[in-house]
């Protein structure tokens, strides 16, 4: 080992953990966010600390990533050495044995800075398995010019009611301005995450204490009319095909008067790339006055699988990218806006990130979430926007498919949810949770 290299391991106390003996490759995958191509442009700093250590990238889009990624580590293939994966599977994977544990990260990464939202999601049986790259809920983003000049004021804590109105005043097809963008693209972590979400708030649950699935009740027929409502007679063009990066674009170019997605979107709608950027206003995602609202609680973190041969490279690379330096290498480039949020404490106790304008949103929304009481009835499950089971991130894609397909006008409301109960309970019934 060089001395150049002992003098940059002693320049700080993230390289605590042993470098390595001789010239390792690190293959990462990761999500095409705007917050992880931003690591990827930043990463000349871990290099220079860890010379020894290359990385190779591959970054895809969200869906694909899912099931690049599951595929990988459900058969010990050891295509990556370190994953980006999410609140979802951090518990279940962690549980199995597929990943490796991080409590031997170095004190100086200080684990106890996490949120413990954030913190108690990655964590099974006492084992930290996932170090949080981003944490996010999710709220309401809107024109606060628009609103203005329909004559209207955004509630800080909507209703849904609230939101329908906002979306007619605001759409003006005409010029290309809608009322309102939401998730349509099918997926699991895409339109059934939104949905999910939202049906909380109305009252509905995906399955009752049984494990009975619960599209046939009054609750989600509610929801998926109101949703259906709101894009047909308020949204873009092709709503059934846009995700969350769709979306991103749409309010940055000025097409969208409102957008209900994840937290972590207010650094781009509010950024140099946003043509809107002047006029964003933040609220919390809305409500139907039953107890619950249409936040989730997400992150995207970064996971080490047990099949990887480089552990030691792969923790130290973990502990850089989620690091408090991390952040503060972030802010020194691209301004506290674009820090990553809504992981560490020591971030909202920062007087310069707090008077960033959707800092306090964020952290009210993150801790407004609850996974182990997310619905108005009991369930037998946690998660908020999906249901940690293993075989949810089957039946979430499957029935994504079929409401963006009644999103796209190829069945009805009704037609819909009765797929959806035929499907779960097939599928429930074959994983034996339904005797």
């Amino acid at each position: 080992m060089t001395s150049t290299f002992r003098a940059l391991l002693g320049a700080t106390a993230l390289c605590a953990l042993a470098p390595a003996a001789f010239a390792e490759t690190l293959t990462i995958a990761t999500v095409n966010n705007g917050d992880m191509i931003r690591m990827q442009g930043l990463t000349a700093d871990f290099t220079a600390q860890h010379p020894d250590i290359t990385l190779e990238w591959v970054t895809l889009e969200e869906n694909v990533l899912r099931e690049r990624v599951t595929a990988d580590i459900a058969t010990g293939g050891g295509q990556f050495d370190v994953l980006t994966i999410g609140t979802y599977e951090v518990p279940i994977w962690g549980a199995a044995g597929w990943l490796t544990s991080l409590n031997d990260l170095p004190a100086s990464w200080d684990a106890d800075d996490l949120l413990p939202a954030i913190r108690g999601g990655l964590t099974v049986d006492g084992n930290l398995y996932a170090a949080p790259f981003y944490g996010e809920s999710s709220m309401v983003m809107y024109r606060t010019d628009l609103m203005a000049a329909a004559g209207m004021e955004m509630p800080a804590a909507p209703t849904w009611a609230d939101i329908r109105a906002a979306a007619e005043a605001m759409n003006d097809p005409a010029n290309e301005i809608y009322g309102i963008c939401l998730r349509g693209k099918a997926g699991w972590g895409e339109n059934t995450a939104f949905i999910t979400a939202m049906s909380n708030s109305f009252g509905a649950r995906w399955f009752d204490e049984t494990w009975q699935p619960q599209f046939d009740s009054p609750q989600w027929a509610a929801t998926l009319d109101f949703y259906l409502d709101l894009l047909n007679n308020f949204g873009p063009p092709g709503a059934s095909s846009n995700g969350f990066n769709e979306n991103l674009a749409l309010f940055q170019q000025g097409k969208c008067g409102m957008w209900i997605d994840a937290t972590v979107a207010a650094s781009f709608v509010t950024g140099a790339d946003s043509t809107v950027a002047e006029h964003v206003g933040f609220a919390l995602a809305p409500d139907n006055g039953l107890g619950k609202r249409s936040n989730w609680l997400w992150a995207w973190s970064l996971a080490i699988p047990s099949s990887t041969d480089t552990p030691e490279a792969a923790k130290a690379f973990v502990a850089w990218a989620t690091s408090k330096e991390y952040l503060a290498l972030v802010a020194a480039n691209e301004g506290w806006a674009n820090v990553p949020p809504g992981t560490r404490a020591s971030l909202y106790a920062n007087p310069e990130y707090a008077a960033v304008p959707f800092a306090q949103m964020t952290l009210d929304s993150i801790n407004a979430a609850d996974p182990n009481n997310p619905t108005v009835d009991p369930v037998p499950y946690v998660g908020v926007q999906f249901v940690a089971i293993p075989e949810f991130q089957g039946i979430g894609t499957q029935v994504g498919q079929i409401f963006s397909a009644a999103l796209a006008g190829q069945m009805t409301a009704t037609e819909a949810l009765a797929q959806a109960q035929a499907l779960t309970t097939r599928e429930m019934t074959a994983a034996g949770y339904i005797q």
